[in-house]
């Protein structure tokens, strides 16, 4: 597929080939030892913390309503077929697709107390977030190996820290001699501060994951259509663990108070 049939997207995930950095299999050591450092003095503290992609979204503290966190669940469904080019089912047949795959889980249960009026808005609201996905998406080519709801973990100071990552959609490959791989989380929201975090928190873990440093990290709002997207550098990844090491010392900090 030529540039010009590549959506705003796809052309700010791709950057120009000519341009990219080198692959960079250096700053995973000095990150993780940092990052082990810092995990050691919350594993003195508390025996386990979870840390995932919403830790850094200060804005989302408290549950989301029922009918918002479906909402993101059934566009993140949709991406699945979006991203390799097939056309995504109608709001009612994502919802009951995710029904019968879910089991009993609390949201699961709250999704079947909707009122009939409360279920048409639900499927109205996904079908308009949904084109806003497609349109500003568009088709990503296969080339680039898209593959969505890409998951992570890595343990730190013997499991006493689990940073856990579900990366919405991510292209490229980590074969070449340049920094190829883009990360994209899409969020149902009007996109804020914590947004930029997330998208660094991606970014992080992926070079943890892969001892390799990702060219780009993304988020795009299918409530508004904006992207945000960072290259992604030493700079980047220092920020980010600077985000991580204020997370690990609120608990310890809450245990001192």
């Amino acid at each position: 597929m030529s540039p010009a049939a590549l959506s705003p997207v796809l052309l700010a995930l791709r950057g120009v080939p000519e341009e990219r950095p080198a692959v960079d299999l250096d700053a995973a050591a000095a990150l993780r030892a940092r990052l082990e450092a810092a995990a050691r003095g919350v594993a003195r503290a508390t025996p386990a913390l979870e840390i995932a992609a919403g830790s850094l979204r200060a804005r989302r503290s408290t549950p989301a309503p029922v009918g918002a966190a479906l909402r993101g669940l059934l566009v993140t469904s949709a991406l699945r077929l979006v991203a390799v080019g097939a056309r995504p089912q109608p709001p009612a047949a994502l919802l009951a697709a995710w029904r019968a795959s879910e089991g009993d889980s609390p949201l699961a249960l709250a999704s079947d107390q909707l009122d009939a009026h409360e279920r048409a808005r639900l499927e109205s609201d996904v079908a308009a977030h949904v084109a806003t996905l497609r349109a500003r998406l568009g088709r990503v080519p296969a080339a680039w190996a898209p593959r969505t709801a890409v998951r992570a973990h890595q343990r730190l100071a013997g499991g006493a820290v689990v940073l856990r990552d579900v990366v919405d959609l991510m292209v490229g490959t980590t074969l070449g001699p340049s920094a190829a791989v883009s990360l994209l989380d899409v969020t149902t929201a009007p996109l804020g501060e914590d947004d930029e975090r997330v998208a660094r928190y991606h970014a992080l873990v992926q070079t943890l994951r892969t001892a390799t440093v990702p060219l780009r990290s993304a988020v795009l709002s299918t409530a508004t259509g904006d992207l945000w997207c960072i290259e992604v550098d030493a700079a980047t990844l220092e920020r980010a663990a600077d985000d991580l090491v204020a997370i690990f010392a609120a608990p310890v900090m809450g245990l001192a108070a």
